[in-house]
């Protein structure tokens, strides 16, 4: 009677673990693509401004380049901050502070290095993504590579 009981109770909360609020705790695919689009996105602002008076002659400023990627790609950006903010109950507030927090992780990185140090090795990456198609950009995004610091794990 005891097994038979403990299969029951089994079988019947099984599908208890896969409820909506245990599902808040982890990222679904679109989700995981999504925090990663935003991290990029609040990196390259960083990178754009700290980096802007280190334009090589002859380009377009990297801060320049960096607000012509966001105006090129807000319909996307949007969507994204879209799916974060439902992943998060509705809360616009800690989408906001996770863009902050991505932010301030690369100005941390920043200020550690000098200024030409840091330059040199991340404002190559704006040219590079002014030139990113929507597939493009959501491709990386959803790259198994980038997705190693994400606030929530993945779901399996």
């Amino acid at each position: 009677m005891r097994v038979l009981i403990f299969v029951l109770t089994i079988l019947f909360t099984t599908p208890l673990l896969a409820t909506p609020a245990n599902a808040a705790s982890c990222y679904s695919a679109k989700e995981a693509e999504a925090e990663q689009a935003i991290r990029i996105h609040s990196e390259l602002m960083v990178i754009g401004l700290n980096c802007q008076h280190m334009t090589p002659r002859g380009w377009k400023n990297f801060y320049s380049q960096y607000r012509d990627f966001t105006t090129r790609h807000q319909g996307l950006f949007a969507e994204y901050e879209k799916t974060l903010v439902k992943s998060n109950g509705g809360s616009e507030r800690k989408v906001h502070d996770m863009r902050t927090s991505f932010a301030n992780q690369t100005s941390t990185d920043a200020a550690r290095m000098r200024p030409d140090v840091f330059c040199s090795r991340f404002a190559p990456r704006i040219p590079k993504v002014a030139q990113m198609s929507r597939t493009e950009l959501q491709q990386w995004a959803a790259t198994s590579s980038t997705t190693e610091r994400l606030t929530k794990p993945i779901c399996r």
